[in-house]
């Protein structure tokens, strides 16, 4: 066993798990509008669920403003509705016949503190996921160890390098949380 291709392998795959973070807080509300709060809408159209972003162009017309225009006029309704089902985002849609406006209410501190947990709570599954990509890399080192195709040095070399990236990414996850946690708390 290459104990490089080992620690490159967790490197990317930590990576992946940043990048699906960073992914997360752009659906996270602040209160400004922003085209990635509605990446996790689908709605029914033609008799399937497929992505709003599919059916839909979103713009923000506005700082204070999403607009939600549908490529097919007759999915207007499914887009409304999808949009109001959704608790987490808050929102009240509006239609005109042609396009769905989304007014971004100012947060209330109750509502911004609730975000801010929100947010704890995606930093937490992120670490979480980080933690497993790490204990899998180990245990692999661990059984080539057991299994003779690696010494002792090799294993707590690559021990150290994983978590020596295990600690960077950990860095960049409370960076990033905390300007996010930033924008939320300013008004």
């Amino acid at each position: 066993m290459d104990t490089r291709n080992l620690v490159e392998e967790t490197k990317t795959k930590l990576k992946g798990s940043l990048n699906h973070f960073s992914d997360e807080l752009k659906k996270i509300r602040t209160g400004r509008a922003n085209t990635a709060m509605l990446d996790g809408i689908t709605i029914e159209a033609y008799g399937q669920q497929m992505p709003l972003n599919q059916a839909a162009t979103i713009s923000v017309p506005e700082p204070q403003l999403l607009q939600v225009t549908p490529f097919d006029p007759s999915n207007l309704q499914a887009i409304s509705t999808a949009i109001r089902d959704n608790q987490s985002l808050g929102l009240n849609p509006m239609d005109d016949g042609r396009v769905v406006r989304l007014p971004i209410p100012p947060l209330t501190e109750e509502r911004r503190r609730e975000i801010a947990k929100q947010l704890g709570d995606k930093v937490e599954n992120c670490m979480i996921a980080m933690r497993q990509v790490r204990h899998e890399a180990f245990r692999q080192l661990e059984q080539s160890k057991k299994d003779k195709e690696i010494g002792a040095d090799d294993e707590q070399r690559a021990g150290r390098q994983i978590d020596e990236i295990m600690s960077q990414m950990k860095m960049e996850v409370d960076k990033l949380s905390k300007a996010k946690e930033q924008e939320i708390l300013t008004i």
